[in-house]
Formats: C-alpha cells, sequence, structure tokens
C-alpha cells in the first residue's frame, strides 16, 4: 500500500509514517508539508490514499482535497485533524473525502480508517460519527453565516473561540498577525457581532465549540 500524509509538522509527519510502516505490511509512506507539495506529490507516486490535515500553510488541507479529487474523483482521502468540531467535520467529508478522525485517537483507530479508507470505506472515529448522526436540526440565521464563511475565516474563527491569541492563531495557521487581525475584523462584519467575546457566544449557540458540563460548577 502507498500512503501520502501531509501534516507541516516534520516530527508529527515522520512519527506516524513510522507507525504506518511498522502496523501495515506492506506499506510505502510519502510526506508532503503543504497542500501544493500534496497535490505534486500525489500526482508523481500515484498513492493508494492520502492522509491530510486541515490545518496547512498555503492551501488548508479541505482545499488541497478538492484540487485532488477534482484531478482523480477515485481518491481516498482520510482526514487527520485537530479539530472536532461538528462544521469542520462536515466540510470535510462533503469536500469528497471518505474518513475523518482527530489526532487525540489511538494508533489502532488511526490503523483501522487507513485500511477502510484504503479499501473505498467511509471511516470517522465513533464519537464524531455519532454527533454528526444527532447533528439533524433546522438551520438557523448564525448557522447560514457559517455555512457563508471560507475555510480559512472559518479557521480563524474556531481558534478565536477557543481562546486563542492572535498570535497563537497566527503561528498555528503560518500566516502573520496583522492577517488575523485582519480576519478577525472581516468575522465581526459577517457575523454581525462587536466583540471576541460575541465570537465565543456564537460559536457556542452554534454548536461549533463544546462546552464542558463542568463549566460553571
Amino acid at each position: 500500500m502507498k500512503i501520502l500524509i501531509t501534516d507541516d509538522h516534520a516530527v508529527v509527519r515522520q512519527g506516524y509514517a513510522s507507525l504506518l510502516s511498522v502496523m501495515l505490511d506492506p506499506c510505502e509512506v510519502f510526506e508532503a508539508e503543504s497542500g501544493e507539495e500534496a497535490c505534486m506529490r500525489c500526482v508523481a507516486h500515484q498513492p493508494d490514499m492520502m492522509i491530510l490535515d486541515i490545518n496547512l500553510p498555503g492551501i488548508s488541507g479541505i482545499e488541497t482535497a478538492r484540487r485532488i479529487l477534482k484531478r482523480d474523483p477515485d481518491a481516498r482521502i482520510l482526514f487527520f485533524s485537530m479539530y472536532d468540531e461538528m462544521p469542520m467535520v462536515q466540510q470535510a467529508l462533503d469536500c469528497g473525502a471518505l474518513g475523518y478522525i482527530t489526532k487525540s485517537s489511538s494508533p489502532e483507530v488511526l490503523i483501522e480508517a487507513v485500511r477502510n479508507v484504503a479499501v473505498g470505506q467511509i471511516y470517522v472515529e465513533h464519537a464524531l460519527a455519532m454527533r454528526l448522526a444527532m447533528r439533524q436540526q433546522p438551520k438557523t440565521v448564525s448557522d447560514q453565516r457559517l455555512q457563508d464563511m471560507t475555510q480559512r475565516e472559518f479557521e480563524v474563527f474556531v481558534m478565536l473561540a477557543r481562546g486563542f491569541s492572535v498570535k497563537a492563531v497566527a503561528e498555528q495557521l503560518s500566516i502573520s498577525a496583522k492577517t488575523v487581525s485582519n480576519y478577525t475584523a472581516m468575522l465581526k462584519s459577517k457575523l454581525e457581532v462587536d466583540s471576541t467575546t460575541e465570537l465565543v457566544h456564537l460559536a457556542i449557540e452554534t454548536g461549533v465549540i463544546k462546552v464542558s458540563p463542568e463549566v460553571g460548577r
């Protein structure tokens, strides 16, 4: 099996590449650190499946998946991300990916997901699959505004709602702090809120982020 793993952190890539090489025999793993590089390596190596992070420098993982699937509609893609918010999971699956698991998953879950996606089967981490199944309710005006966001706007929105500082968001997304500030201003205008606190409240109301039941006790 040939696998292409794309993540902008070398330690993460190499760690999972080693795991896959040991657990899946025979297995040949190729690496990419950006969406653009993933697209090129996909053409060069013709992998049986791809593992994509969502947070990538340059084009996002979801845009990378769209480009790969446009060229090859049969491409088999598994998203492997820090995000467990339902709108993000839904976007990833809607773009044509076959699977989605979080980086908090056990190695066993990763291997199971890879095996399923490699043969064309859908695999969504159990907890996420349950939440997706329960997410059947009429969309509110706020939900529609979220749907109108670009991928990068949504990533900034989620991280701000999680309490990341502008500097931390910039570092995570490999963009400048000024760019993050510009996105923040655009988000406030698009979502019709006046402060970051209101952004957080909106994220909670629409289910973009979860609040621990312990909060407030």
